[in-house]
């Protein structure tokens, strides 16, 4: 783990199974009534979901009625994704990235982008979401996870992470693109939200989480049993009656670029 970089779309190549049942969930209704202030989300609108991962933005969207086209470049994160959708005819699955999504011109009312933006060559997908999106579109960038600061729990579950000897300080590089936000809509229109949470887990949803990481070592590494040894310690040092209770974060932001501002057409 300690070589090159992953590629981007190769990360999770190992990790869809356990990244489908154990990653943070999407909520839709945190998320939903945001959208639908800011952006006037209708459920006629199709909605990009870039960098899909297993579907769990998607679902939001679905649970608000829309078609939703999920973009995923990584093979196997996309046939986890094409199962859990199955029969869906509004859900849709295609190979892709989000830098060229395979997507028409002004094709899509929304992109939505979920713990993905930080993979992203930025420049390049703004560029590519530019033209997919319909005249007055937006971007919708939204993310939910722990936090890494605030209570012991979290500190201490921040201090394992960075004893592995993988990518974190690569990954979390990346982050600074959400700081940036502001800048890539400036001259149109932005908004943010942040909303705190908690997620009670036990040690098999501690472990499955935490594999789910991009950055964690899988069964068969070298480095997974000092790994699991280290995340034993740590959910015996922090559990309650069998669960470990993390603090969380929920980040939505919608924006669009100065030359589509005005309202979405309903249809």
């Amino acid at each position: 783990m300690d070589g090159e970089p992953k590629n981007p779309c190769e990360a999770f190549s190992e990790k869809a199974d356990v990244y489908a049942e154990f990653r943070e969930r999407y909520d839709a209704e945190l998320m939903l009534p945001p959208l639908r202030h800011w952006c006037g989300l209708q459920p006629q609108w199709t909605v990009a979901d870039v960098g899909a991962g297993t579907g769990m933005l998607g679902d939001v969207f679905r649970a608000n009625g829309n078609r939703v086209i999920a973009i995923e470049p990584n093979a196997e994160m996309r046939k986890v994704c094409a199962r859990l959708h199955a029969g869906d005819a509004q859900f849709e699955v295609a190979n892709g990235t989000a830098e060229a999504t395979g997507l028409d011109a002004a094709s899509v009312e929304m992109i939505a982008v979920g713990r993905a933006l930080h993979w992203f060559d930025a420049e390049r997908a703004l560029g590519e979401f530019r033209r997919i999106l319909k005249p007055r579109g937006w971007v919708a960038i939204v993310a939910c996870g722990r936090e890494e600061r605030g209570r012991a729990e979290n500190e201490g579950f921040e201090e394992l992470l960075h004893s592995l000897p993988g990518q974190l300080e690569r990954v979390r590089a990346g982050y600074a693109v959400y700081r940036r936000i502001d800048e890539y809509f400036a001259g149109g229109e932005v908004h943010h939200v942040q909303i705190p949470g908690e997620m009670v887990m036990d040690w098999e949803g501690l472990r499955g989480l935490t594999l789910s990481y991009s950055h964690a070592p899988m069964p068969g590494a070298v480095e997974f049993d000092a790994f699991e040894r280290a995340l034993k310690e740590f959910f015996a040092r922090f559990q309650q009656n069998g669960t470990i209770t993390l603090a969380t974060r929920t980040w939505i932001s919608a924006g669009r670029f100065a030359e589509t501002s005005g309202e979405p057409d309903a249809g």
